[in-house]
């Protein structure tokens, strides 16, 4: 698939939720096609790579998601690897982990490397692991390779990203694993679960901006959730 961006690879297409482009929040007013570019920054005409599960593939915002949203903001050209349902954990062949072993290849030139935090991994009950076990059938040794691989293959900077909050407290401990993983390999963090200002929107902004707990529409991500992606981004990587 190639857009006005620049060359944008979607590996594994997933469907999208039923219902979703009857939504309000994905009404044509909140197209993608009308986001600006910062002008000037320091990502200006290199390649964004992006890995994750339904959210970034956009599931419930017409395969609109983050990646689209920082590489038209910040002039970057898009490969992004997502499929819907997806766990960090290679507890299958369609975890982050094989992904990223299969489908990423080395010869892709890529310049910044966001990860999601998938939902996916609290919601199955995989299980958390310990810092330097190695097992990447748990979250934290699934962690550690992507960090390695991505490092030992694009010699890049390497950002993870946190869902919005909702009432988790198996993905509460993923996001405070994910800290404790920063501290021990010093990569950065998108973190929007954190902050309860910015997730105190009002219920007629949530409606517009959620399908549900975990998953924007077009307007949670052009309105809310990829300016402040944006903002933590250049604040993290100036």
């Amino acid at each position: 698939m190639t857009t006005d961006m620049g060359c944008t690879i979607i590996t594994y297409p997933a469907e999208l939720r039923h219902g979703t482009d009857g939504q309000p929040g994905n009404a044509a007013s909140y197209d993608f096609n009308a986001i600006k570019p910062i002008p000037g920054t320091l990502w200006q005409g290199k390649t964004l790579g992006i890995l994750g599960s339904s959210v970034v593939y956009g599931a419930c915002s017409l395969a609109d998601g983050p990646g689209e949203y920082i590489a038209r903001r910040l002039d970057m050209r898009l490969v992004k690897e997502a499929v819907n349902g997806t766990t960090l954990a290679d507890i299958d062949d369609g975890s982050y982990v094989h992904r990223l072993e299969t489908r990423l290849p080395a010869s892709l030139p890529i310049d910044l490397f966001i990860c999601q935090l998938s939902t996916n991994d609290a919601s199955r009950g995989v299980p958390l692991g310990e810092a330097g076990n190695g097992d990447t059938r748990t979250v934290a040794g699934a962690l550690e390779h992507i960090i390695t691989v991505v490092r030992e293959r694009w010699d890049c900077p390497l950002v993870f990203f946190t869902g919005a909050h909702f009432n988790s407290p198996r993905y509460q401990a993923m996001v405070d694993l994910l800290v404790a993983l920063q501290r021990r390999y010093g990569f950065r963090i998108i973190d929007l679960w954190h902050d309860a200002g910015w997730n105190a929107i009002p219920d007629d902004r949530r409606a517009l901006y959620m399908h549900d707990p975990v998953h924007p529409t077009r307007a949670g991500y052009r309105d809310w959730w990829g300016p402040e992606m944006v903002r933590q981004l250049l604040e993290i990587t100036r």
